[in-house]
């Protein structure tokens, strides 16, 4: 086997990883192996190995036609949200318990800056911003010094990003979340844990059911975008 192979391997995989994370890939598309090495300019034994590399990751499905995006049912969606709560709230919440845990100022304070300069020049909304939205709760929960809780924290909410890129699509959306993750930033920075406890559990959804019925829609808009 020789080096080629695998890094291009490496590659089809990657690339195809992002684009579906990104949501560049629509969840009707058909994925075949075709279709994708003809888009790659590969053969169909990269392609095949990327597939099955993504459909071990829980990203496809297989289905008659091939593999598609799969995008969790609400009852998925549910347990995936309370899943992300406990998570999220558990970086503050071992700081509370356990004094001797400082949260990484530096990195909380790149964060602030960066969500500052959100609030004066507000992005479009879009999509995508999703992932804007995400880097904010992996530096939060990589402050407070849990490698392992971060870790399940990014893989929880990758399963759960194609459903709430809809969530970004109205201005309102995206200044209540810049003004909100500002708040949270600020309390952890004045160490008013408790405070930014409450701020962070209202941030992901008090109401799983809020929730719940945003995801609804969500996936009422993604099917009938297609």
């Amino acid at each position: 086997m020789s080096m080629a192979g695998g890094s291009l391997r490496e590659q089809v995989y990657q690339q195809l990883r992002d684009e579906i994370l990104n949501g560049r890939v629509s969840p009707r598309e058909r994925l075949t192996e075709p279709k994708l090495s003809k888009a790659f300019e590969v053969s169909r034994t990269p392609v095949r190995e990327a597939l099955s590399r993504l459909l071990s990751d829980g990203l496809v499905e297989r289905t008659d036609f091939g593999y598609a995006v799969v995008v969790p049912s609400l009852a998925a969606l549910r347990d995936l949200y309370e899943l992300r709560i406990t998570l999220e709230l558990r970086g503050i919440a071992r700081a509370i318990e356990n004094p001797q845990v400082q949260h990484d100022r530096a990195l909380l304070g790149a964060e602030l800056a960066r969500w500052q300069e959100m609030r004066d020049v507000v992005p479009d909304p879009d999509p995508s911003f999703v992932v804007l939205d995400e880097g904010f709760h992996r530096a939060l929960s990589q402050a407070s010094g849990n490698g392992q809780l971060t870790d399940a924290l990014v893989t929880v909410n990758q399963k759960i990003r194609a459903v709430r890129m809809h969530d970004f699509i109205e201005d309102e959306r995206i200044t209540a979340t810049i003004d909100e993750h500002l708040e949270i930033l600020e309390l952890v920075l004045a160490e008013r844990l408790g405070e930014a406890l409450t701020a962070l559990h209202r941030h992901v959804g008090e109401s799983l059911e809020v929730v719940m019925e945003r995801a609804s829609h969500a996936m009422a808009r993604m099917a009938l975008a297609g």
